[in-house]
Formats: C-alpha cells, structure tokens, sequence
C-alpha cells in the first residue's frame, strides 16, 4: 500500500468511485485480502457516515482522505467540516443478534469500525472534524 491525499466530493458515487480506484491502481500492494476487507469495510462506513451524517447528503462539499503505510500500520485519517458528531466516543451496542425485531438502528457501522480496527479516534476542533482509524498489518 502507497500513501497519499485524495479528496472526494460529499456523495455516496465519490465513495463508490475511491474504492474502485483503490482497487484498479492496486493501492493496497501485498496485504492480504482479508485485512484489504477489513481496511476496505471501514473506509466505506467511515466516508458513508461523513455523507449521511456531516453533510447530510448534500453534494459539493469536500472529504480529504489520508492514507499512510509505515511500520507495518495502515493509517486512514478523513478530515471534513460538516456537522460534528455528537458522540464522541465509539458506540457500545449491547444486543440479542436472535431478537432481529430489536437489533439498533443506529451506530452498527461505527460499531463495525472499532471491531475492525486497531486504533480510532474521532474529534472536533474549530469546525474541522478528524476521524483516524489504524490497522496493523502482521
């Protein structure tokens, strides 16, 4: 995997678009399928939730993408300035997965995200919004 900035415009076709891009160049060199999943999963819920919720779908706004891979971590860090996250930490989601009638509606991607990930942190500061997610790669 390379490293590098790229900025996506604030709609779900922008994300479609990065991963594919992703994919097509071979952005993710020689890790295996598996964890290129798992990266993939989370980046797609990450950018998926800066849609939905920082710019509630609004297009023409602009989601910056870090990608790093050094010491054998992945970094991911998506930087916007929509609507700040009202809950900072990751979500706690305490369910019966037999009981499909009461499954919760909301929070199952951030969720997802801090199972698969190694590392997240969110914040807000001065209207900018930082989400870093880090995976290891052995």
């Amino acid at each position: 995997m390379e490293s590098g900035t790229f900025t996506i415009d604030s709609e779900y076709s922008s994300v479609t678009g990065f991963i594919s891009r992703m994919r097509d160049e071979n952005f993710y060199g020689d890790i295996s399928d598996r964890v290129r999943g798992e990266i993939e999963i989370c980046l797609v819920e990450a950018l998926n939730n800066v849609v939905k919720h920082s710019y509630s779908e609004e297009s023409g706004h602009n989601i910056v993408i870090k990608l790093n891979n050094s010491d054998g971590w992945v970094s991911i860090t998506i930087n916007e300035d929509g609507s700040p996250r009202p809950e900072m930490d990751a979500p706690n989601l305490d369910f019966d997965p037999d009981d499909i009638d009461n499954i919760p509606e909301g929070g199952m991607g951030l969720f997802i995200i801090d199972q698969l990930m190694d590392e997240t942190n969110y914040t807000s500061e001065n209207g900018q919004n930082t989400f870093v997610m880090k995976k290891k790669l052995n």
